[in-house]
């Protein structure tokens, strides 16, 4: 516990100090009229007057405090709020009498507090704030960490996000920008027509994609429920219902391993157009990239780690082309079964021998080619066995209208031209129940109420979906996913295991 901790005892032990001399070290009031970017803004001119200072100003200012400088008359002190950092300066005589050689033994970096008085430049040339009164509106009772700048611990920056989001700015700007490309990628969809819904985050089949899902439990009901791989079985059943256009942007869960781009719970994207095909998704998803470039300022060319993704340059090119002109795989042998199980052997890339010759050559594509999409790159046309949602092609049955979107070889986007033959989906979910029976253990579910929901008729539609954290990685030169999400998923630590074992 933390307060078995000697020094937060020692700042107990202050804040009870605090409450003796008729000081809340816990208010709920604050009389602060201003930010600190307003307040920097606003008086920007202070430096040009004679003596540097506009006593006749008035404000009020709240922030936490990040520096303390103790000195014998007078102190400065650092305070920062959401829009910024602010020089604050304490005197004795400025100050009630005997406050200051009161408070100053009482208040440290960590606190919260709300200074009153006027702006002035120091000898120094900064623009700071002269305090005529200060009240302490939180007691903190955990110092901050030492380091100034940050700090550097990832488990500890994850785990505590609070305390990573009090010390790193650039942590701040991260979220930041995620916050806007959500709200812009919201505008952008709302201004097309489409329509904002909501649908179940649990569901009585584990749907919509092919992934392991997380299991709970409804006591009411006593049955087995499945949190939401993905929403797009009740999207679908929408576009059957009649809207034309909807989209959702979704919380979605899935209990496979964690690494640099996945978190069993992410956010996403899903959308779906009536009477549109997977090329006019194409064109659309080029459409949103040009908004969002537009709106965050970003440049077309974006740096990321050693690469750079030049975002002016969308290239589109078929799957299983791709194997053998993007990943030096032999065309001969893309088409075989037994040579694909062999080469993928001879390179000592364990695969499932039982997988079929559309899932060996989604394993080629995993081995040979995804890593090597830097600029944004449309893979399309994917074989019937990787899709069982999407629409066969009227060219060649074995392949369906699908593409997905790679991007610094990570996958930001999977769409198709939706399935609307109720008998031939019917047969695909027959074929994924073979799969799982097969030992795979992410293959999809028979949902019969779909499959009801098309027999009544969905228009041609095209549908989509885009992964959010990955795509503000990109944005934000991040490489893990986990400092794009506030609260990562951690494997716990020593003392919670053991509390939970205790506990079964």
């Amino acid at each position: 516990m933390v307060f078995d901790n000697q020094l937060v005892q020692l700042r107990i032990e202050k804040a009870q100090k605090l409450k003796e001399l008729g000081y809340n070290p816990y208010s709920n009031i604050t009389r602060r009229n201003t930010t600190v970017e307003k307040f920097l803004n606003v008086n920007d001119d202070v430096a040009q007057l004679e003596d540097k200072r506009a006593e006749s100003r008035h404000y009020c200012v709240a922030g936490r405090i990040k520096l303390y400088r103790l000195m014998g008359k007078a102190s400065f002190l650092k305070i920062e709020d959401e829009s910024g950092l602010l020089q604050i300066y304490l005197a004795r005589d400025s100050l009630p009498e005997g406050f200051y050689n009161e408070i100053k033994k009482l208040i440290e970096v960590g606190d919260i507090i709300e200074v009153s008085g006027f702006p002035f430049v120091t000898n120094k040339g900064e623009l700071s704030l002269h305090v005529k009164e200060l009240r302490i509106l939180t007691k903190a009772l955990s110092a901050l960490p030492e380091k100034y700048h940050g700090i550097t611990d990832k488990e500890l920056r994850y785990r505590q996000r609070y305390l990573d989001l009090i010390m790193n700015n650039e942590v701040k700007k991260t979220f930041q920008i995620r916050s806007k490309v959500i709200s812009l990628i919201r505008r952008f969809f709302e201004d097309k027509g489409f329509l904002e819904v909501e649908t179940p985050m649990m569901h009585p089949i584990a749907g919509g994609a092919n992934a392991k899902p997380f299991v709970t439990h409804h006591n009411a009901l006593g049955i087995d429920r499945y949190l939401r791989i993905a929403p797009e079985l009740y999207l679908k059943r929408l576009i059957v219902g009649g809207f034309e256009a909807v989209f959702e942007i979704n919380r979605n869960f899935r209990n496979e391993g964690m690494d640099a781009t996945h978190n069993p719970e992410f956010t996403s994207i899903e959308f779906y157009w009536a009477y549109k095909t997977y090329k006019d998704l194409i064109a659309l998803t080029k459409e949103l990239f040009a908004y969002l470039f537009e709106h965050l300022e970003l440049p077309k060319r974006l740096p990321y780690g050693d690469l750079e993704i030049n975002f002016d340059n969308f290239t589109e090119i078929g799957l299983i082309e791709s194997l053998h002109e993007i990943g030096g795989v032999p065309e001969e042998i893309v088409h075989d079964r037994a040579m694909i199980l062999a080469y993928l052997n001879e390179r000592h890339i364990a695969v499932n021998e039982k997988l079929n010759l559309g899932q060996l050559q989604g394993e080629l594509f995993d081995a040979f080619v995804e890593a090597k999409l830097i600029d944004p790159t449309f893979i399309t046309d994917y074989p019937v066995e990787l899709s069982p949602l999407a629409r066969r092609s009227d060219n060649n049955p074995a392949v369906t209208e699908r593409f997905e979107l790679f991007i610094a070889g990570k996958e930001i986007a999977n769409a198709f031209s939706e399935l609307n033959d109720p008998l031939d989906q019917y047969e695909r979910f027959k074929g994924q129940l073979d799969a799982k029976e097969a030992g795979d253990d992410e293959a999809h579910e028979m949902d019969e109420d779909f499959v009801t929901a098309l027999s009544y008729g969905m228009a041609p539609t095209a549908g989509q979906g885009i992964g959010i954290d990955r795509l503000v990685m990109m944005l934000t030169n991040e490489h893990s996913i986990r400092d794009v999400l506030l609260f990562p998923a951690m494997k716990p630590l020593a003392n919670e295991s053991k509390k939970e074992e205790e506990t079964l």
